[in-house]
């Protein structure tokens, strides 16, 4: 078969002596079972020449099973090339066929060789000499018959130079070397290739066909294209799709060339600077700084206040207990201790009617109308504790009155509560509600006016803690 059929074969466009000479060394070693190492960068078309190399030759009606060295993590490759017998490591749950058993009398292709760890390296030099190898956790050594095609995109001699390659498995693999040129050595590929990807994705998005002015074409065939064919392929891609004019110049062309910068330095393409009238209306390169500092101090001060308002919202869920009504509350079956509910009037809850929702908006919310009824006692041991309301509560029967021992402990336990003296006369006791206020500011005192220090040693959550003081404040 001659270049130009096979170029018309596999789509292999460009007329350049380079190019030429790639096709016609893949020619002259395809019929042989010769071990290849195509060499070049990424994006140059390395898997298309190792596609005709197989199906050039005598294994074209076997398959070629392409293995890219560089995504499978180290632990693993061993099994996936080799295959790896059932209990051979963890998760081996069967027997596993490697990639070398699939490719036998067929082509298995390396991509990214340079990328392949130090122990399977040694491996793969057996097989290579030998066409022997043995499944992980196995004795038994299998023969294969595969041919072996390897590319990457690395100087695999410098590399051996580094020590991250074996010396011996290069010169096994580099038989024969095809050097694959970048993008930017044949210019007067670029057009031609462009031509014929603009082309199909015309077909493909039902786009009209675009006409490249002469700008475009010597930006084109100038810039560095330092990801080769596959990025001229994206270009084109994107002119097909985003280009609604049916003439394409090098303005705009240029946003899509994502390396221009770079282009630059050795192709005599400039960035665009701002012009005088730019300059006038405050486009300085300083105000851009400066308008991106402010920018980033604002997206900083915004997530410092999410975190806050979320640490809040944390600290206020963790404290809400479940909201019980009244009349469930005063039934003979409720639980007595039930240190996780708030008892609320009916109409006061959430299901209360609008006129309640909205009287509740203006006191403070309907979270704060939940929590005006519950009642706290502290008692002489444990924390605090809320119980049930007792205002307009019917008197129990006699069965469930509370016992004389009972009274007596709490009467002694609200006798024991602490009291300033400065305020307490010989005559009269403080009330409850006067009790509490003293322990409160004596505690915030003691703490210094931590408040979450304070509700611990009150025994009391926080949001308790809050609420008591937005009522004192009020009294006052």
């Amino acid at each position: 078969m001659d270049r130009a059929s096979i170029q018309e074969r596999f789509g292999i466009v460009g007329t350049s002596d380079a190019i030429k000479n790639v096709i016609d060394q893949a020619r002259q070693v395809a019929d042989t079972d010769i071990t290849v190492l195509l060499q070049g960068e990424s994006g140059v078309g390395k898997e298309l020449i190792a596609q005709a190399l197989h199906e050039l030759s005598m294994r074209r009606h076997e398959q070629m099973v392409v293995v890219n060295c560089g995504a499978i993590p180290e632990g693993l490759i061993e099994s996936e090339l080799f295959g790896a017998e059932k209990g051979a490591y963890t998760g081996a749950v069967e027997e596993r066929v490697g990639y070398f058993e699939e490719a036998d009398e067929g082509t298995i292709f390396l991509d990214e060789i340079g990328e392949m760890p130090k122990n399977a390296q040694v491996r793969l030099l057996r097989v290579l000499e030998t066409g022997q190898f043995t499944r992980v956790g196995a004795s038994q050594q299998q023969q294969v018959d595969a041919r072996i095609v390897a590319a990457t995109n690395k100087d695999l001699a410098e590399e051996v130079q580094k020590g991250t390659f074996r010396k011996d498995l290069y010169y096994r693999l580099s038989t024969v070397l095809i050097d694959i040129p970048p993008l930017r050595e044949r210019a007067d590929d670029v057009l031609p290739i462009f031509e014929t990807f603009l082309h199909e994705f015309s077909q493909e998005y039902s786009s009209s066909r675009k006409q490249l002015t002469t700008d475009a074409e010597d930006l084109l065939e100038t810039y560095r294209w330092p990801g080769n064919v596959r990025e001229l392929r994206n270009i084109a891609e994107q002119v097909a799709v985003l280009m609604r004019t049916e003439e394409v110049s090098a303005d705009d062309l240029r946003p899509l060339l994502r390396d221009i910068g770079q282009a630059s330095a050795s192709t005599g393409l400039m960035r665009v600077e701002p012009g005088p009238e730019d300059q006038a209306s405050g486009g300085s390169a300083e105000d851009d700084l400066r308008q991106r500092e402010l920018l980033y101090r604002a997206i900083l001060e915004m997530r410092m206040d999410m975190r806050d308002l979320k640490e809040r919202i944390d600290s206020l869920m963790s404290n809400v207990g479940v909201v019980v009504p009244r009349e469930v509350a005063e039934r003979g079956d409720f639980p007595g201790d039930y240190d996780d509910f708030v008892v609320v009037n009916s109409e006061d809850g959430p299901t209360a009617p609008r006129p309640h929702r909205e009287r509740d908006r203006r006191h403070g919310g309907e979270v704060d109308s939940m929590m005006r009824d519950v009642i706290y006692e502290v008692e002489e041991s444990g924390p605090a504790r809320p119980t049930r309301p007792r205002r307009d509560r019917p008197s129990p029967p006699d069965s469930e009155a509370p016992s004389s021992t009972e009274a007596e402990a709490d009467t002694t336990a609200e006798a024991k509560i602490e009291t300033d003296p400065a305020t307490e006369t010989p005559d009269e006791l403080p009330t409850l509600e006067e009790s509490e206020k003293q322990l409160i500011s004596r505690a915030l005192k003691r703490f210094d006016g931590n408040r979450r220090k304070t509700a611990e040693a009150l025994g009391i959550s926080e949001r308790t803690l809050y609420r008591k003081l937005k009522d004192i404040d009020e009294d006052l």
